[in-house]
């Protein structure tokens, strides 16, 4: 029961964690305590809907079907490879945010930002639909919720953090080397499951050439 949901936990928080519009808004707004806990619901909530949509749809489709199965693992493999890389040169770039744009005064006005910079991203459904929901393949029927409460608990510990931590981490965000090493860490992360998948993969095809 541990392992899938740690599985969920890490997987998901890598994806999450990675700079992006979602982040730098949620963090802007939290250094100036701008409705943070508005912004962490709704931000976190809209995530949990996508993993829920992702692991009890997209991936029961994709586990019916064979050849579908095949796709998702090696473009899991392919995403999660191309996503380290995309961290590692950004760790190696740098980054650095300015936190000084002016806030959204209203409450409609704050949900209906917060809604635009979560769903019109394309990269979300790709995380959470697509990416998480053809992982969760890999795990036996029961354990895909357990998985999909770790990507979920990930989600909101992040959010809620993010936003009520803001003040703090805003300065410390204002440096490049704390992006590199943030980065870093979300490129291992991303790595090490594109590993995990390729030799679930792997493994099966070369017990069965070895085998008498």
């Amino acid at each position: 029961m541990f392992l899938p949901f740690s599985k969920g936990f890490a997987i998901g928080g890598g994806l999450i964690v990675a700079i992006g519009a979602q982040n730098a808004f949620v963090l802007s707004q939290g250094v100036r305590r701008n409705r943070p806990l508005l912004i962490a619901l709704i931000c976190a909530c809209c995530d949990a809907v996508l993993i829920l949509l992702g692991v009890t749809g997209v991936g029961n489709a994709v586990a019916n079907s064979p050849l579908l199965t095949q796709a998702a693992i090696w473009g899991g493999v392919l995403f999660l490879a191309y996503y380290g890389c995309s961290a590692f040169h950004a760790a190696w770039r740098g980054h650095s945010m300015n936190t000084t744009d002016d806030p959204l005064q209203t409450r409609g006005a704050l949900i209906t930002a917060t809604l635009a910079v979560t769903l019109l991203n394309p990269h979300v459904y790709l995380d959470t639909i697509f990416l998480l929901g053809s992982i969760s393949t890999q795990l036996d029927g029961s354990q895909r919720p357990i998985f999909a409460c770790g990507a979920i608990s990930a989600s909101f510990l992040w959010f809620f953090l993010l936003s009520y931590g803001a003040g703090l981490l805003a300065p410390l965000f204002r440096k490049k080397s704390a992006w590199r090493i943030l980065d870093g860490c979300v490129g291992l992360i991303m790595w090490g499951f594109a590993l995990s998948l390729l030799t679930s993969q792997i493994a099966p095809d070369v017990l069965a050439i070895s085998a008498p």
